[in-house]
């Protein structure tokens, strides 16, 4: 019974495209947290500091997994390392191993680790978007018309940097999955967006993920007594945003 309850909830998530369900989504979020929480101390441990530096140079290898996880999607590649929670931990090492070799260069050559971590980080992400073909123009078009208008308005708004980025982040990941359910009969394979689309439609998840993004920003600049802290989780939720959306609009522009 025990093997059946593993192979239904979490193993069938991975082997198969049926998405995600409450139990594996609950485990794999309470995993996120702990793990979340214990790279902060860890990098805090190293005296790395939380700022816009360490977001450049970490951005490269989101977009590292977002593609290689588009490349599972089309069939190029076929490991369940490409998929959740495979495709974290996978990530989650080079960018630490990375980390660790950024260093060690730094003190040798006394050249800046997040300028070493971030063109080594380039150079992975270049060589693995070579396997992808843009195919889709017109759905790269409609999702960038519905996004612009967000960084628009936050930047009208009176903000830091920081939140405002993090916000148009995620809001693009609103767009483009708006995009690919109404526009291209994509699926959305998460439970809680799943709930609100299936109610509401497609566009109930903008106006949701809006909702719910901005509140939490506010939440953090209001509650959270340390900047470095506050910091840390806008680059959580940054990469988050980063992850899924890039993914998204990868494969709706290579039509995978």
């Amino acid at each position: 019974m025990t093997d059946d309850f593993f192979t239904n909830f979490f193993i069938n998530s991975i082997l198969t495209p049926q998405g995600y369900n409450p139990i594996n989504t609950t485990v794999y979020a309470i995993i996120f947290v702990i793990a979340a929480y214990l790279t902060f101390k860890f990098l805090k441990r190293l005296n790395i500091k939380i700022d816009r530096r360490l977001a450049i140079a970490i951005a490269p290898f989101v977009v590292t997994g977002s593609l290689l996880r588009v490349l599972q999607d089309a069939g190029i590649v076929s490991s369940f390392i490409f998929v959740t929670p495979g495709i974290y931990f996978l990530i989650f090492s080079i960018t630490i191993a990375t980390l660790f070799v950024s260093i060690y260069l730094q003190k040798k050559f006394n050249i800046n680790y997040h300028k070493i971590m971030f063109i080594l980080g380039l150079t992975i992400a270049s060589v693995i978007v070579n396997f992808l073909q843009i195919k889709n123009f017109y759905g790269a078009v409609l999702d960038i018309t519905f996004f612009i208008p967000w960084p628009i308005i936050f930047y009208f708004i009176k903000w830091n940097a920081a939140s405002k980025i993090v916000a148009s982040v995620q809001m693009f990941d609103a767009t483009t999955t708006f995009t690919s359910l109404q526009f291209f009969n994509y699926r959305e394979q998460h439970v809680v967006p799943n709930i609100f689309i299936n109610f509401f439609g497609p566009f109930s998840f903008i106006v949701l993920k809006a909702i719910a993004v901005i509140t939490i920003l506010i939440l953090i600049d209001k509650f959270a007594e340390e900047k470095e802290y506050a910091n840390y989780l806008k680059l959580i939720i940054g990469i988050l945003g980063g992850a899924t959306s890039l993914r998204d609009f990868t494969r709706l522009v290579a039509f995978v």
